[in-house]
């Protein structure tokens, strides 16, 4: 390797980029932080500065930029400061960028993921909403650029480990029968239906196995993280909803299995923890340490498996429905939730509620054919503001 290569990490001061950065620095003679960002998060991000020194760093906009350029000046750091989805596009695009993280929470991550695509970048997708939205535009951008589309979450990771290489000719022709991703079932996997009206963003967020940030723990809770990552399989390994099975694992060892036709089962096992599927795609076809524990089969002692039941968890079944419908249908979906979790973190609505609002804006919203990324963000933006509607005249 004749040069470390260089990492944009977009959305390095959440749980994924903290650890993606925890990765780098383990191995320093590989890689090197080109550009950080942290929308808000300045002192955070100034923080991450100091220790990685990068070329750019991004927040949110020029105010929080200049700001943050002054605190780097003053500290003796030529870090430039750039701002919004403009300066995003920028590190991700930027022609001496090797490989990106994609990790901005929700529909935010778009345009710079899709940015880094556009430019054949090795893009690390830890924003599943990206491609939740833009579907079929996002992997054919892929396939036009050249560039190598790597998941991140757990589950796809561990489904691209079990894959044969040749994957891409179609599931039926490798002998793939079906993709099962494994779900903790979150904190409410036995709470009592009738006491999910009262459950707080507090216990929402306390995930079982996993520390992420609150959106994502609520999606976690709710199970529409599993529904947008049953969409992203689909896009991901070109498979068919009825092809994507959600099984229940309480242990999250297992990270997902692929059914043969011969009857074969291969599954990625581990402890939980992010920085496996982020070394596995940062080095990949390659192996590194990625500071994880070995696991322990004798500590973990069994492994459990149910059904999901969707009068449970709705959103589930709303999120296979945006599946089969296809079109704008999946982005309506991750609009409506967005604002449903949103509301919730802020207690204006219960828990249950979030399938509610879901549901409403998708029986209230045409689907049609996604010809353009314009059209993913009218509908991003009409289910937004049909969302808004319901929860201003509730309120």
């Amino acid at each position: 390797m004749s040069r470390p290569q260089q990492i944009t990490v977009l959305g390095a001061t959440g749980s994924i980029g903290l650890s993606t950065l925890d990765v780098i620095a383990r191995h320093p003679e590989r890689y090197q932080v080109f550009a950080l960002s942290g929308h808000s998060r300045l002192a955070e991000l100034e923080a991450l500065c100091l220790i990685y020194r990068p070329r750019f760093a991004v927040v949110a906009d020029a105010r929080s930029a200049s700001q943050l350029q002054g605190g780097l000046h003053a500290a003796g750091l030529s870090t430039r400061v750039l701002s919004g989805e403009e300066g995003l596009c920028e590190v991700a695009g930027h022609p001496q960028v090797d490989a990106v993280m994609a990790a901005i929470v929700g529909a935010a991550g778009l345009k710079p993921t899709l940015a880094a695509v556009e430019a054949g970048k090795k893009v690390l997708l830890a924003n599943k909403e990206a491609l939740v939205m833009s579907g079929a535009l996002f992997i054919e951008a892929v396939r036009r650029s050249g560039a190598t589309l790597l998941p991140i979450d757990s589950e796809h990771n561990a489904i691209f480990q079990c894959l044969p290489g040749d994957y891409g000719r179609g599931l039926q022709q490798v002998g793939v029968r079906r993709i099962m991703l494994t779900a903790s079932g979150g904190p409410f996997r036995e709470t009592p239906l009738e006491r999910l009206a009262e459950v707080s963003p507090e216990q929402a967020c306390a995930h079982p196995n996993w520390s992420m940030g609150r959106k994502i723990s609520v999606d976690s809770a709710s199970m529409m993280n599993k529904g947008l990552e049953l969409i992203e399989a689909c896009w991901l390994f070109d498979a068919k909803p009825a092809q994507v099975e959600v099984v229940i694992h309480p242990q999250s060892v297992i990270h997902s299995l692929v059914d043969y036709v011969d009857g074969s089962v291969l599954a990625q096992l581990g402890n939980p923890d992010m920085r496996t599927p982020i070394s596995h795609a940062l080095a990949w076809p390659q192996r590194i340490d990625s500071g994880v524990a070995p696991l322990d089969l004798f500590a973990v002692a069994r492994l459990d498996f149910q059904a999901p039941d969707e009068q449970r968890f709705p959103c589930l079944r709303l999120a296979r429905q945006a599946a089969e419908a296809g079109g704008t249908a999946p982005a309506m979906l991750n609009a409506a939730n967005e604002v449903a979790v949103a509301a919730f973190l802020e207690r204006r609505v219960r828990f249950p509620e979030i399938a509610s609002i879901i549901d409403r804006v998708l029986n209230a919203e045409p689907v049609v054919a996604v010809e353009s990324l314009d059209a993913v963000l009218a509908a991003d933006l009409q289910a937004r503001e049909r969302a808004m509607h319901w929860l201003n005249r509730r309120d």
